[in-house]
């Protein structure tokens, strides 16, 4: 039975380095060797939980169940926060199996392991083969916050001629303004304050817009599709004037509470807000070819997968100094 080291929470949020063991695989079951894993929000959010953290993974086939066709040892693979689903509701079938109602997703089920590991075991149906343009480390980050930005975008149907505004320059976002405009999109990005405005350019963006203590924002041409990755909502009312009629907004930030927009301005514009899950896995393959023909890449900050080094990438997170994803590497 493989046995291998896992990362864990616990109820003081102290990282804890334990071992867990899985039953000799089955069907289509890889071990796969973690070669690298991003660090993610939401890795935070189950800090405190008894239970291995991490869903940013790729690393190397180690071995294969009988029931594995097109893995082999030796091949590179990653993959993210869902596991596994029931493979035959309406949902799975029609090729939207993150709403499946058996859906298997991190911090609901396979508790036991995850990427802060030295190795895991999961199914070849939700591993992804990945790019040779893309190492380890580039490809972590983009099993979570590369898909699920990418299937955001594409969740809307969004046009090469649309003028596409990207809120927040950070992990998510970051990445928003490269796949955004390498889908041929005028990309115009919203920040706080213009220190970002060089590297935002680089990214993509055509345009950069300062929002802080702005009453009113002139942002040129409106905006059609607004993509949200701040980590707090911004003020709906200097934002809604600078959409275009019959915009999609799309709040990418995982918080509490409830989502409060102004409600007339909302059906005046005719607006949508458009709520997404994680990605399909057709849509995380097309995510994965596309990055890696246009060299969409994030930027990342390398840590060691040791307890303090969990502990530093975490907190760096925490702090908001992260620039732009934390991938944990094993020693």
């Amino acid at each position: 039975m493989p046995s291998f080291t896992v990362f864990k929470g616990s109820d003081s949020g102290k990282i804890v380095k334990a071992q867990t063991t899985r039953p000799d695989l089955k069907n289509d079951d890889v071990l796969v060797k973690v070669t690298a894993s991003g660090v993610c929000g939401t890795d935070e959010h189950y800090k405190h939980a008894d239970m291995a953290l991490g869903h940013e993974g790729a690393g190397v086939v180690e071995a294969t169940g009988p029931g594995v066709t097109s893995l082999k040892k030796g091949d590179r693979v990653g993959w993210g926060y869902e596991h596994d689903s029931c493979g035959h509701c309406e949902y799975c079938l029609s090729g939207r199996e993150q709403y499946c109602p058996e859906r298997k997703m991190y911090g609901m089920a396979d508790t036991d392991q995850g990427s802060f590991a030295s190795h895991g075991v999961w199914r070849e149906a939700f591993l992804f083969k990945l790019p040779e343009a893309l190492s380890d480390a580039e490809a972590a980050p983009l099993m979570c916050g590369g898909a699920t930005v990418f299937n955001a975008l594409r969740a809307t149907g969004v046009k090469p001629t649309d003028r596409v505004g990207i809120m927040g320059v950070g992990g998510l976002g970051h990445l928003a303004i490269q796949f955004a405009s390498k889908m041929g999109c005028d990309v115009v990005v919203l920040s706080g304050t213009d220190s970002k405005k060089e590297e935002a350019t680089k990214l993509g963006a055509h345009d950069f817009i300062a929002t802080k203590d702005k009453k009113e924002i002139d942002v040129g041409r409106k905006i059609d599709v607004l993509v949200v990755t701040t980590s707090v909502m911004p003020d709906w009312n200097v934002v809604l004037p600078a959409l275009a009629p019959t915009a999609t907004i799309i709040p990418l930030t995982v918080s509490e509470g409830d989502f409060s927009i102004p409600q007339n301005p909302l059906i005046l514009g005719g607006h949508t807000i458009q709520g997404v899950a994680v990605s399909a896995r057709a849509v995380h393959r097309q995510m994965l070819a596309f990055a890696a023909l246009h060299g969409i890449k994030p930027i990342v900050m390398k840590f060691p997968m040791t307890e303090d080094g969990i502990e530093e990438a975490m907190g760096t997170l925490r702090d908001g100094k992260m620039r732009y994803r934390g991938v944990l590497i094993p020693q």
